[in-house]
């Protein structure tokens, strides 16, 4: 039964990963495109593993775009979402075969570091469901583009390579988005600094887990980590239940249905494929493509919630130079690595 669940669980997700590869090979970072053109010089296929990356991440991100739409619709404030989430996320992964015993691979040291980032992953949650309700889907999503910005500087201190300056200059750009983002949503600034907090801490969580996650089996990462997210909830919810005494413990009945959805496809599956993906891409490569999640997601809340008229012109020219910036990254480091090599050959 166990095996079953699991062929079905994973194979479901490499069937919808094979239909949209197109899609996501358009948003390829250099460094992959670099590895394209060298293979494509010396006549040889290109890598399986890679294309089997673009895949897996590209479906993450369409799943990680429901996630917004989900937690709108769940009446649950969002450390009860989260909550919720977590124990059903847990429960599901601990059915795959093998995953457990995995943890028997795992030094000590191991285990504690992939704990600490599933902290850190349990805030970004937490912090991104509470700009959803302080503000909503569209603005919480329009934040969450600035974590390849927080990545281009996190990157680099959590591997020890210098800062390009040119990503400086864009980080300047998505500044003056935010500051136009908030000026036309004025009333929702405290889910804009909350959304700004959650993308800060994607960036840190995403470039932690590549940095180490090595070989380890990547269901296993998942299941550490949101574990641990769920024994932190599970260990502060006294405290919050003190300040927050009417906050609703058990989901509405309708809710039922959303939840399993974000737990089981939106968590379980997005996030086992993204850290698949991780392990042949680089982290600002894997969080400019996620940003592809907040155009997925503001569609969809115009869609379902009709949020287009509940925001002002100056909302959609922020976030339209936050993503300018964000998609025109690659193609300034493409063009200077070419100078690099131009320079390099010449010498």
């Amino acid at each position: 039964m166990q095996q079953a669940i699991s062929l079905v669980f994973l194979n479901w997700g490499h069937q919808i990963g094979y239909f949209f590869v197109w899609t996501y090979e358009r948003f390829a970072s250099l460094e992959e495109r670099k590895i394209y053109a060298k293979q494509e010089l010396n006549s040889l296929p290109v890598s399986k593993e890679l294309k089997q990356a673009y895949w897996f991440l590209h479906v993450a991100i369409l799943l990680f775009g429901f996630t917004a739409i989900l937690g709108k619709l769940i009446s649950l404030r969002e450390v009860m979402l989260v909550w919720h989430r977590l124990w059903i996320t847990c429960l599901s992964i601990a059915f795959i075969p093998g995953v457990i015993k995995a943890l028997g691979n795992m030094t000590r040291r191991e285990i504690v570091r992939f704990m600490g980032i599933g902290l850190i992953t349990c805030l970004h949650w937490l912090t991104f469901y509470g700009s959803i309700k302080l503000a909503n889907v569209s603005i919480a999503l329009s934040c969450l583009a600035t974590t390849s910005l927080f990545t281009s500087f996190i990157e680099p201190l959590v591997f020890k390579r210098k800062v390009n300056p040119f990503e400086v200059v864009l980080g300047v750009v998505v500044a003056i988005g935010i500051i136009i983002i908030t000026k036309a949503t004025f009333g929702y600034r405290e889910g804009i600094i909350t959304g700004l907090i959650a993308a800060f801490l994607a960036s840190l969580f995403s470039t932690l887990n590549k940095k180490h996650m090595g070989n380890h089996n990547p269901i296993t990462m998942t299941f550490l980590e949101l574990g641990a997210g769920f024994v932190f909830i599970t260990a502060l919810l006294p405290v919050y239940l003190h300040f927050f005494p009417e906050a609703k413990l058990m989901p509405d009945p309708s809710d039922w249905a959303w939840l399993i959805i974000l737990a089981l496809v939106c968590t379980s599956v997005a996030y086992v494929l993204a850290l698949i993906a991780l392990k042949q891409l680089s982290a600002f490569t894997a969080n400019l493509a996620i940003n592809l999640e907040p155009v997925y997601g503001i569609l969809l809340a115009i869609l379902f919630f009709q949020e287009h008229k509940e925001l002002e012109a100056g909302f959609y020219l922020g976030t339209g130079l936050i993503l300018f910036s964000v998609f025109l990254y690659p193609v300034i480091r493409r063009i200077q690595r070419k100078k690099a090599e131009r320079a390099r050959l010449a010498a």
